[in-house]
């Protein structure tokens, strides 16, 4: 199945679908251009991780969106993406992962997806936001990092073509929430219903120090609310660590 408005461009091997995709972007490709490889050779996680799997054992993917955001509220984009992934997980396999913020897939603590969202252009007319997401359908990641995969989970081994169309699907409706402040509002309320982290402790690694405290929600851009004994700080970006009670 198809969603017409997607412009698909597959690869067996690339160095990364955002890399791609960022410079295709730059060069004018159209909104909601995608990306898919059986395989990354220099894939990229958050903060400049690598993201690593055997080939066709994971769905790899990055999409283009042009959007007119408000610039405190370009978080949504992603937000978006991750949504319809897990919506399209639980439609394929009756079992849908938790969120944990800003952009994780889980199933109990254990990472089954992540995404990474890269700004490749922006003017008084547009923003274009390529996101990329890695999910693992087969693989579960090499020992000691905590990851799990779809398969393990669900006992259903999904192909990567399959679940990029449900995605794709998901998105569609998801991706014309943000073009109005109503739409960005319902992706606001969805997000923090799914997300496991409200609710708990967590240590929030910045790129200029850490901060612990109570995840209390997210505000109307996705940035997350936290209690701390200095009081509450808006968090718009950083490595969530949930921190189990004693």
């Amino acid at each position: 199945m198809s969603v017409p408005e997607f412009t698909i461009h597959r690869f067996e091997a690339i160095d990364s679908t955002n890399t791609f995709l960022v410079s295709e972007a730059q060069k004018g490709a159209p909104d909601k251009t995608v990306v898919v490889a059986a395989h990354q050779t220099a894939g990229r996680g958050r903060r400049g991780r690598t993201w690593e799997a055997p080939p066709g054992s994971s769905l790899l993917a990055s999409v283009l969106l042009r959007l007119h955001l408000p610039d405190d509220q370009l978080m949504l984009a992603t937000v978006a993406v991750a949504l319809a992934a897990r919506a399209a997980l639980a439609s394929l396999t009756g079992s849908a992962p938790e969120l944990k913020w800003p952009n994780d897939l889980l199933y109990g603590e254990k990472k089954v997806s992540g995404v990474l969202a890269e700004l490749a252009s922006v003017d008084e007319a547009e923003q274009a936001i390529v996101i990329g997401i890695g999910i693992n359908l087969t693989w579960s990641g090499p020992n000691g990092v905590n990851a799990t995969s779809v398969a393990e989970e669900t006992g259903i081994s999904l192909s990567p073509e399959a679940l990029l169309s449900e995605l794709l699907l998901e998105l569609s409706t998801r991706a014309s929430l943000l073009e109005n402040e109503q739409g960005r509002k319902d992706l606001q309320e969805e997000f923090a219903h799914h997300l496991v982290t409200i609710g708990t402790r967590v240590q929030v690694e910045l790129a200029d120090g850490v901060l612990t405290g109570l995840a209390q929600g997210v505000n109307q851009a996705g940035h997350l609310i936290l209690e701390t004994s200095e009081g509450q700080q808006i968090v718009m970006t950083g490595d969530v660590i949930h921190l189990r009670s004693t």
